[in-house]
């Protein structure tokens, strides 16, 4: 949309953060990137935004987190995006105000990129009761706050068929607001070349003659990504007899240290490298022979998008958002239940014998996942909020004077 003057209307973005470091962040980066290519005025409201944005033409709305927390941190953000979509929207009622699920109702556009009501707390047996206190606060206060956002906004953006259909049957959202629109893929993430894969190696300290199974995640106090179930399977004596290969997990939080204590009493640490968070995982796919994501809810997983453009087959669960982009002939490689480790055996055997039949498969898959950039799904999104009329300023005033009302 445009003014009067034929400018183009400002775009606000609240997200946690505008980097390439993180799966949520590198899409609202990518959108954002687009804006301002398009010379679209843009404010950026986050906790943590690159220098690429903070030295460039971008609208910057830094947002601190008050004594590292995150909860005091969502509230801080939601405070200062609801007060920059108000500024803006009193100079430009068809502003467009953009919101990742909970963190700020947008009466515009909210972008789903989890669902909090289909995500269900893994926690250990052994787990604390008062974390397991705290966490059944910070779900149902995540679940309280998307619910409220979603419901509030005229258009959702889902990132998988799996997320829209959980926003339409769990979060009760008209069905003709909600559009799929598949996270895009960067042009330079291509296959992996024989030399990547070698330097890679060396940087890793990695058997080059050996198989690597890779594990990327975040590693919090609970399972949800499934580390535990992929552990069980790679650390089970008779599969090691028939499949002796080496463990990269890659991830940051919390849960690192406990992990790294786990793998040390197992006496399995010489064929495992946990080395935590990383901003290489390009480098982390490229010494990899195959990606494994038992995750219990994922509503996409780019990070198995990302191996595939790479050219690394993967395993995922089928519930993954990601999974729906698979080809029939690669349903194998869909693990059906998280917590089945037989099954996840398996699935590891039937790649372990027919390698290179798997990769080839992959390959094909992996070109047509690098077809659909980032560029494009951003075009795709600006596409679907033109296609319906921003608010008026009257209309973003009483969805806040609604909010004020609800919330006492």
């Amino acid at each position: 949309m445009r003014t009067r003057t034929g400018k183009a209307q400002p775009w606000v973005i609240v997200a946690g953060g505008f980097h390439d470091l993180g799966g949520m962040d590198k899409a609202n980066s990518a959108l954002a990137r687009y804006l301002l290519e398009q010379n679209v005025p843009t404010h950026l409201v986050a906790h943590r935004i690159s220098d690429e944005f903070r030295q460039g033409p971008a609208t910057i709305h830094l947002v601190p987190r008050p004594l590292n927390s995150y909860l005091l941190g969502e509230q801080a953000l939601d405070f200062q995006g609801r007060w920059v979509a108000r500024e803006v929207k009193s100079e430009f009622p068809n502003a467009i105000i953009v919101a990742n699920g909970g963190n700020c109702p947008s009466p515009d556009v909210n972008w789903v990129h989890s669902v909090h009501h289909a995500w269900p707390s893994v926690l250990p047996e052994n787990t604390p009761a008062w974390f397991r206190a705290k966490e059944g606060f910070t779900k149902g206060r995540s679940r309280h706050r998307e619910l409220r956002a979603v419901r509030k906004a005229r258009l959702v953006v889902a990132n998988s068929e799996r997320t829209r259909r959980d926003v339409i049957e769990l979060l009760k959202a008209d069905p003709s607001r909600v559009v799929k629109i598949y996270l895009g893929a960067d042009p330079e993430w291509t296959e992996v070349t024989p030399e990547e894969k070698l330097q890679a190696r060396a940087w890793l300290k990695l058997d080059a003659s050996r198989k690597v199974i890779t594990f990327v995640g975040a590693l919090g106090h609970d399972q949800n990504k499934g580390l535990d179930t992929l552990w069980a399977a790679w650390s089970d004596p008779e599969f090691r007899k028939q499949c002796d290969c080496d463990l990269v997990i890659a991830g940051g939080g919390r849960g690192v240290s406990a992990w790294r204590a786990r793998i040390e009493a197992s006496g399995l640490a010489s064929r495992v490298r946990l080395i935590g968070f990383s901003d290489r995982i390009r480098d982390v796919l490229a010494a990899s022979d195959l990606l494994v994501s038992p995750a219990h809810y994922e509503a996409f997983g780019l990070n198995v998008h990302e191996a595939i453009c790479r050219g690394v087959p993967a395993i995922v669960t089928a519930t993954a958002g990601i999974a729906e982009l698979y080809p029939a002939e690669l349903a194998h490689m869909l693990l059906h239940d998280a917590s089945d480790r037989p099954a996840l055996v398996s699935l590891l055997l039937r790649w372990k014998f027919q390698p290179e039949t798997v990769r080839q498969d992959f390959l094909t898959l992996g070109r047509c996942l690098r077809a659909h950039t980032w560029k494009q799904m951003a075009q795709e999104i600006v596409d679907a909020v033109h296609d319906y009329v921003g608010s008026s300023e009257t209309e973003f005033e009483e969805a806040e004077a609604s909010e004020v009302h609800s919330s006492k």
